[in-house]
């Protein structure tokens, strides 16, 4: 136990970002008796960040990396069909290919594939459980459940052509049950008969409402005595490898460490640092239907089209997709669209044309690095400025951990586990 000395003034850290890391990492910070600021100029939890549209897994399970092995086979086809799961524009291409390039290498072996998974798994293996802690910390139990998720296919045969993934999670520990078609008929029954086979993963949790579960997360950390600075960070200000101040759009905020947990704008901030990181936005769009009538019994994930159905309190949520465009290119809805044409293929008696306002369409960008792991250590230039970015598709879910690392690293206090396969200078020895 590490009890802090009265006498000294408590270390200062500014956490950049109140994404859900960021909350998660100064609520941590604050547990450790450090003085904490967030540094952000957005609400925390609103339709701007990218926690807000998630899909609200807490998939302990989500330990493979987005490339696999002969994923470069399908490259044409992610350039030919705009509207693929799995698309990059073309007036992108030139600036992306090199991340895409060590995207695809990342996952060129089943070795490869598996040393990920055992990184990811200690990441994510008691998210359920931590979240239900912060979440009852900040007021918001019923936020978090663990009734596991379920992956359903249209036949085993679809389920034995992912044996890969499957294999690699079991080698961590995953544990599944499987359901044939009178079960998933008597358990799923507004699911429409194409989908014959099931996996229900129990040790899996949810989110009801990511936004709101992060707006509840900054506003616990305000009032356990984090300051709120609301303004952008854009740099640092270091003297001899220390770090004296976070640099901002309304001044200089002083501070003894910094953790940048700013998403997929992070990494303008990690090069100040000394410390570039190949960050690339895998945009992600969503369709919310408001009140629909039919639905899944449990959160799925649908083989056959690449999305994932949940019930939020707001309505019954189809997330998916992976757009490679950059932060700054225009939406694309017909991305949404397809979306949504899939969960009526799912479940009966959606409008084949919804009212405007009886489905909420959204794009949000999850932060990826190529290799599908985060960042998460300290700067090449500074020990006091942390890194904790970069979760990509497992942002929600690796959060909490995330933050109990990071405010650790931030402490000067060492951390119960190897993180060198997350250390930000992995890029850089390579």
């Amino acid at each position: 136990m590490n009890t802090p000395d009265p006498s000294v003034p408590p270390r200062h850290v500014a956490v950049i970002g109140t994404g859900a890391v960021g909350c998660a990492t100064a609520i941590e910070a604050l547990r450790l008796g450090l003085r904490v600021t967030l540094v952000e100029p957005e609400a925390a939890g609103g339709s701007h960040a990218t926690s807000y549209g998630n899909a609200g897994w807490l998939s302990s399970h989500s330990v493979i990396p987005p490339a696999l092995p002969g994923a470069w086979r399908r490259v044409p086809g992610w350039l030919a069909d705009p509207l693929g799961p799995l698309a990059v524009r073309w007036p992108y291409l030139p600036k992306a290919l090199p991340w895409l390039l060590r995207y695809l290498a990342s996952g060129w072996t089943e070795a490869r594939v598996q040393r990920t998974a055992h990184a990811l798994r200690a990441l994510l293996v008691d998210a359920p459980a931590l979240h239900q802690r912060l979440a009852g910390e900040a007021g918001v139990p019923q936020l978090i459940e663990q009734r596991g998720l379920l992956h359903v296919f249209r036949s085993r045969e679809e389920f034995e052509g992912e044996a890969l993934a499957w294999r690699v999670r079991a080698r961590t520990g995953v544990q599944w049950v499987e359901w044939d078609e009178a079960t998933l008929r008597e358990r799923e029954p507004d699911l429409d008969p194409r989908y014959r086979f099931a996996i229900h993963v129990p040790e899996a949790g949810q989110c009801r409402d990511p936004g709101r579960y992060v707006a509840a997360l900054a506003r616990h950390a305000q009032s356990q005595g984090a300051a709120l600075w609301p303004a952008r960070a854009t740099g640092f200000r270091l003297e001899g490898g220390r770090l004296r101040a976070v640099l901002t759009e309304q001044g200089e905020l002083p501070c003894d460490a910094a953790v940048i947990c700013a998403g997929a704008r992070s990494a303008a901030l990690a090069a100040a640092a000394g410390t570039p990181v190949p960050l690339e936005s895998e945009r992600g769009y969503h369709v919310q239907v408001l009140q629909p009538t039919r639905g899944p019994r449990l959160p799925m994930m649908a083989a056959d089209g690449k999305l994932i159905v949940h019930w939020m309190e707001g309505g019954l949520r189809a997330a998916g997709q992976v757009e490679i465009a950059g932060l700054h290119a225009a939406a694309d809805w017909r991305r949404a669209d397809i979306l949504y044409r899939h969960l009526r293929s799912m479940f009966e008696g959606l409008a084949p044309s919804p009212e405007p306002d009886a489905v909420q369409r959204w794009l949000g960008h999850r932060p990826s690095t190529p290799d599908g792991l985060p960042c998460i250590g300290p700067s090449a230039d500074s020990p006091d400025v942390v890194l904790a970015f970069g979760h990509g598709h497992v942002g929600l879910g690796g959060s909490a951990r995330t933050g109990q690392w990071a405010a650790r690293l931030a402490a000067g206090l060492p951390v119960q586990q190897d993180l060198a396969a997350f250390s930000p200078l992995r890029f850089q020895r390579r």
